[in-house]
């Protein structure tokens, strides 16, 4: 049975909240979801929680407070919302130009900014990587196939490519297929940026059968770590592989594996590399 405080788990979508999730289950953590309305999967329902909307931050401080937590984890994707459309509660209005304002400076100060909000009130924030611990992508193979040093190198130049486009605040993923950057993540986010590279013209990217290229996820250089790290699942590797690649990968310890199984299980189904490139 752990010691640490109870941890209330601030869930947008994707996989990663249900994982901070059960890694608290599996180490005896209490835990207390705030569901985001429109965002939150359903499996969380299956956790002590309530459901809010973004704004309603007055409403979620009084929520954990009455939970007894102690700390704060975000996790999962949200979009960048159209304040005119939010509905704050009194809390929430009184936080608004402040957020507002944060978001004009790009995602990074925005998030920067939610999480300065709970720390002004007493709460620890934990990293979700943190939080899973091993679940962490480690240097070199991650799985049965390896990359060829002309794989490595798009590989290398995706990640550096995601690097520099994170000192803009624009995204954390690029994907390169013969030394030609062929896409950057922006606010679509990495599942759609593989759809859109799989309908280039077959003359630029590689095929189901002959697969070239490679999607690197960095961290951006600016972001706090605590929130927002770059995450890679099995649906990563199947998008990857609908696209021609080759392989997927992002610096040790700076890359989430969600469902880590599951993962190695589609990358040796499909051949493609999944790789930790030592910094």
């Amino acid at each position: 049975m752990t010691t640490a405080p109870k941890l209330a788990l601030i869930a947008g979508s994707g996989d990663l909240p249900i994982r901070v999730a059960q890694r608290c289950e599996a180490e005896g953590r209490e835990v207390f979801i705030i569901r985001l309305k429109g965002f939150a999967d359903a499996h969380l329902h299956r956790w002590s929680g309530q459901d809010f909307g973004m704004a309603e931050i007055g409403r979620i401080l009084k929520a954990i407070r009455a939970e007894g937590c102690r700390a704060v984890c975000l996790a999962g994707y949200v979009n960048r919302p159209d304040f005119k459309t939010l509905k704050p509660d009194l809390k929430g209005a009184s936080l608004l130009p402040g957020i507002i304002a944060a978001a004009s400076k790009g995602d990074d100060a925005l998030l920067r900014k939610i999480l300065s909000v709970f720390e002004d009130e007493g709460f620890a924030v934990e990293g979700a990587d943190d939080l899973l611990g091993g679940e962490m992508l480690a240097a070199g193979a991650l799985g049965q196939v390896t990359p060829t040093e002309e794989q490595l190198a798009d590989l290398r130049k995706a990640l550096h490519v995601a690097e520099k486009s994170g000192e803009l605040d624009i995204g954390q993923g690029a994907v390169v297929c013969d030394g030609l950057v062929l896409a950057v993540e922006a606010q679509e986010g990495t599942d759609e940026m593989l759809r859109r590279v799989a309908h280039l013209p077959a003359d630029l990217r590689g095929s189901p059968g002959f697969a070239r290229g490679a999607l690197g996820k960095a961290p951006k250089p600016i972001q706090d770590l605590r929130v927002d790290m770059p995450v890679i699942g099995p649906m990563t590797v199947e998008l990857a592989a609908a696209a021609g690649l080759a392989g997927i990968g992002g610096f040790e310890g700076r890359l989430i594996v969600i469902d880590h199984e599951g993962l190695v299980e589609a990358a040796d189904r499909l051949g493609l590399f999944v790789w930790g490139v030592e910094r």
